[in-house]
């Protein structure tokens, strides 16, 4: 990171784009801090069946399987299926699968404002960060954890696989991945990226959403007004459990003192000359951040995600491990299904 009274941090990501990764992969494992938390997951989810997830174990399960002819002293009548009983004549027990391992899917959002960083790392490689803690925490024998990179034309897909090896190429692969260029070709949105996740996984389980939750040209600050992602989030969240990580740099929420300087959007040919030195300007332009979080804020909360917000200049794992020991005690509150929609 660099210093705190270090004002050309605003403007070197202006000057420099980002070429490469700004954090190594090595720093994406902080295990030892993690060691004793773990994610709660509160919905029924596909292979979260009894209590504890625990992996790919034998035993009793609550997904239906194969029906077959009941044994007399050996099946329970409990498992009797009446409706193939009354079809065959014959008494039959339906089976269950034991098959309970989670399934993990987190969508990076890579559209070139995610670029942008000035404590060191981009908003980019925090949102990878984010994904490796997670991921990190989730792991449990059998849990699998796959990737999307939502580009501005495309959304690229990586398998959910098992293991702690699988989940470091997962995270190789995410840092190594191209960085898009400003004004890159292609109009898929957010919104567009989460509507893929929830199409392309049809199984249950924890959908983590990664983003800055910006929406080009949009500049409506009134909390109330729905931003055009909210539906597409809720719609996830109907058959998921889901996580909305914002990443947010420093100097977007606190605007610096750097002179007259040119502030532009990299996904759109919005431009215009600011001088920071003016106080009332910065006040301005700090209030409608704030508002424009604050909008996010609740539209999150409307749809039934959870949210985190983590920044460019605080420590991700400290943040995402304080966000989980109090998510413990909202998350089956908040992860309410809307109504009408059983759990």
């Amino acid at each position: 990171m660099l210093p705190a009274d270090d004002r050309r941090g605003a403007a070197l990501t202006v000057l420099r784009p980002p070429t490469g990764p700004t954090i190594p992969l090595n720093r994406l494992a902080p295990e030892a801090a993690l060691r004793r938390l773990e994610l709660t997951i509160v919905r029924r989810l596909e292979g979260f069946l009894h209590g504890d997830h625990l992996g790919l174990l034998p035993g009793p399960g609550s997904d239906t399987n194969d029906a077959r002819v009941y044994q007399p002293g050996q099946d329970d009548v409990r498992k009797m299926d009446w409706a193939v009983t009354a079809r065959t004549t014959i008494p039959h027990v339906r089976d269950t699968m034991a098959d309970r391992e989670l399934e993990v899917w987190a969508l990076l959002d890579a559209t070139p404002s995610m670029n942008w960083g000035t404590e060191g790392i981009t908003k980019r490689d925090l949102g990878i960060a984010a994904i490796a803690t997670i991921g990190f925490l989730g792991q449990k024998m059998g849990d699998r954890f796959g990737g999307m990179v939502m580009l501005p034309d495309k959304v690229k897909r990586f398998p959910a696989r098992s293991g702690r090896t699988a989940l470091y190429g997962l995270l190789r692969k995410l840092l190594t991945e191209p960085i898009v260029p400003d004004h890159a070709s292609g109009n898929l949105e957010l919104a567009g990226g989460i509507e893929q996740l929830a199409r392309s996984q049809r199984r249950r389980g924890m959908r983590v959403v990664v983003s800055d939750f910006l929406t080009p040209g949009d500049s409506e600050l009134d909390p109330n007004a729905s931003p055009p992602w909210e539906r597409s989030l809720r719609r996830l969240g109907v058959r998921n459990q889901v996580l909305a990580v914002e990443v947010v740099d420093r100097h977007e929420v606190e605007f610096p003192d750097v002179g007259e300087m040119l502030i532009r959007d990299p996904e759109t040919d919005f431009s215009r000359y600011i001088n920071t030195s003016d106080e009332a300007a910065r006040r301005r332009m700090d209030a409608a951040t704030s508002a424009q979080r604050e909008r996010i804020k609740v539209a999150i909360r409307r749809a039934g995600a959870g949210h985190i917000q983590l920044r460019t200049d605080r420590d991700w794992v400290a943040d995402i491990a304080r966000f989980v020991l109090n998510y413990r005690k909202v998350a089956s509150v908040l992860h309410q299904p809307p109504q009408g929609v059983s759990k």
